[in-house]
């Protein structure tokens, strides 16, 4: 016996990631529906090998439906995540808006599992942003060894971050490059994309950060341990799929390089790939398409007593947002709703 599952915001790039992960990873779906706005109703997306018609999520009845995975944003979220939660649908949600509810858990199963048992109070589970997610897979061997107090991370994020209107940008802009006729002004980004780098994700706050780098302190805090100190500097770059970045931690405790591989290569998900040679390390292009987070360059810091640094890269759609949504539905059957 398997599940009843509801894709909403079936049309756009993470709603039909999770359509392919929940293929390719066989959960157990005994019915599934595909839900978009009115603008989209009837558009065709696939699953597995069927093609399936979305229908309209402003007219749904979820009663009976056992998981929702939303990928609609936070204003549509707002308003159908309720309406999903009351009926007895257990929501997962890809949106910022339950993120920092103090009800609502914040999971990356490979490193809070035991905290989804949180969901009931709400009947709603929050996934955490793109570029918090692949760093905690990596904090949390590490910080189970050696006690993490600081880390200094500067992401370089990819375009589909942003959503289809940021891929089309960064293409737009650079055919453009080559046929200065056809200028592409920037429009989703503040500033050119194409051959550049822009250090402005989101909006910016008081302090002068922006929410990006907010969100993967707060994020941190909430997911691995609250006494962790982020400073984040979060950057989009001209790749269309892959973030990456760049982590330095400094711990309570001596943690050798050496040791420090040996756990990252047996902690789940993360695939290591450090050679000290030309082309020994994982860059966002080799990624795409994976479900591991992927760890290079590993080294001691020998500017403080206990620090590392490493490289990290992950699929941004896949475990920054798709995959870990549906490992998040995995881990709740497997331990609440036990069916399949």
């Amino acid at each position: 016996m398997g599940y009843r599952v509801v894709v909403a915001g079936a049309t756009g790039n993470v709603g039909r990631e999770m359509l392919n992960i929940l293929a390719e990873r066989q959960f157990p779906v005994d019915e599934i529906a595909v839900l978009a706005s009115r603008k989209s109703l009837g558009t065709e997306v696939s699953f597995g090998d069927k093609t399936l018609k979305t229908q309209d999520l402003d007219t749904f009845d979820f009663t009976g439906w056992d998981i929702a995975l939303f990928a609609i944003g936070s204003d549509a979220t707002k308003t159908y995540a309720p309406k999903a939660a009351k009926a007895g649908c257990v929501v997962i949600d890809n949106s910022s808006l339950y993120r920092y509810d103090s009800e609502v858990p914040l999971i990356v199963p490979e490193v809070n599992p035991d905290d989804i048992m949180g969901y009931s109070k709400k009947n709603i589970i929050a996934n955490p942003n793109c570029s918090t997610a692949q760093m905690v897979v990596a904090l949390k061997p590490l910080h189970d060894r050696a006690r993490i107090k600081r880390v200094v991370v500067s992401t370089y994020q990819s375009v589909s971050g942003a959503g289809k209107a940021g891929i089309d940008e960064l293409w737009d802009q650079t055919k453009s490059i080559y046929n200065p006729v056809d200028d592409k002004p920037a429009s989703k980004f503040t500033k050119q994309i194409a051959f550049n780098v822009i250090p402005h994700i989101d909006v910016f706050m008081e302090d002068g950060s922006t929410k990006e780098e907010w969100k993967m302190v707060a994020e941190t805090k909430k997911i691995v341990d609250p006494s962790i100190k982020v400073s984040a500097t979060c950057v989009r770059v001209p790749v269309f799929v892959g973030h990456a970045e760049s982590i330095n931690i400094e711990f309570e405790d001596h943690l050798d390089e050496d040791e420090a591989r040996d756990i990252l290569r047996e902690a789940p998900g993360i695939m290591v790939i450090d050679k000290r040679e030309d082309g020994g390390y994982v860059t966002p292009v080799e990624c795409v398409g994976d479900f591991a987070t992927f760890i290079s360059r590993i080294r001691q810091d020998s500017t403080i007593d206990n620090g590392l640094n490493l490289w990290c890269v992950s699929d941004n759609l896949r475990k920054g947002a798709a995959l870990n949504a549906v490992q998040i539905a995995e881990t709740l059957g497997t331990r609440v709703l036990k069916k399949g």
